[in-house]
């Protein structure tokens, strides 16, 4: 299977048409239908239903995007990598977190980092832990932020010095909004909004959401569930519920319609930059990864 194929079935996948595809990429229809029903044949597949004036994927297509895609983006990775290699340090750096105000403290490594060696570039890409962690397994990405809890035993990482406090984000007109703090009984029967990844029962031993909401939390009644809290702060905005979120990530002062009210008891959740262990680094993340022990492993020695 060659990368020109992945690249012209992806093209045909973007454009929704053989026909545009194949002026998208400068080459003939025939040669581009006959390329893509080779590699149909090499897979023993089917991979796109077609029609007259459209094409769709088949269940087996839709799975070959995601790995095609995959493989393409270790690609671009792998040529930047070895583009990067020379005198000049330069390079990408692939990064992956969830939404936290941990992610301050990282930006502000990357700044100091791009300061000094102007041709390192950075990519970040946001998702929920699973999501991050699957990356990194690939080799899709460099570093991820984990937020606690997490299964950090299968990476290096290094905890931050930030915490993330967990609360409900809601509307200002909400019964709730006149209190200081929101208790487990507050919530039962209300419409709510949790993370994707939150809403899966905590396998780590540390307290979670059901810890916390105790024998209630499968009677909860929950109306949705997100993994882009902005996403989610609209849907609080347009009356659908409360959002169980973290703090400083959506703007609640001011004349805004929502605000937040932290947990009690308490929760909150470390976060910690993570790496995969024995990860053979380019020269751009080796100085990246020097930079981040240097801002926080010197932090955690002096008790910061």
């Amino acid at each position: 299977m060659e990368i020109r194929v992945l690249r012209y079935f992806l093209a045909v996948v973007r454009e929704g048409s053989i026909t545009r595809a194949a002026e998208s990429l400068h080459v003939t229809q025939p040669t581009l239908s006959r390329q893509l029903k080779d590699l149909e044949d090499e897979l023993g597949q089917k991979l796109f239903i077609r029609n007259y004036h459209h094409i769709t994927l088949t269940e087996e297509g839709r799975l070959f995007r995601q790995r095609a895609q995959e493989i393409m983006e270790m690609v671009c990775k792998t040529e930047s990598e070895f583009a990067a290699m020379g005198n000049t340090v330069g390079g990408d750096i692939y990064i992956g977190g969830g939404e936290s105000v941990a992610m301050r403290l990282i930006a502000r490594v990357m700044r100091e980092v791009q300061t000094a060696y102007p041709d390192i570039r950075f990519h970040l890409y946001s998702g929920i832990a699973d999501d991050i962690m699957e990356r990194l397994d690939k080799g899709m990405l460099d570093f991820g932020l984990l937020i606690q809890p997490a299964n950090t035993a299968k990476y290096d990482c290094i905890d931050l010095p930030a915490k993330d406090t967990w609360g409900v984000i809601m509307r200002k007109d909400s019964p709730l909004a006149t209190k200081k703090t929101i208790d487990p009984q507050d919530l039962l029967g209300l419409p709510l909004i949790f993370s994707s990844r939150q809403i899966v029962r905590n396998q780590s031993g540390m307290i979670g959401y059901p810890e916390w909401f105790g024998g209630n939390f499968d009677k909860l009644n929950v109306v949705s569930t997100y993994n882009l809290i902005y996403n989610a702060a609209l849907m609080v905005e347009e009356g659908l519920g409360y959002v169980i979120g973290l703090d400083h990530l959506i703007h609640v002062t001011g004349n805004g319609n929502l605000c937040f009210r932290p947990l009690q008891p308490k929760l909150e959740s470390g976060v910690s930059i993570v790496w995969k262990k024995f990860q053979v680094f380019s020269n751009a993340a080796e100085i990246f990864l020097e930079a981040l022990r240097h801002q926080f492993t010197q932090q955690q020695d002096s008790g910061e």
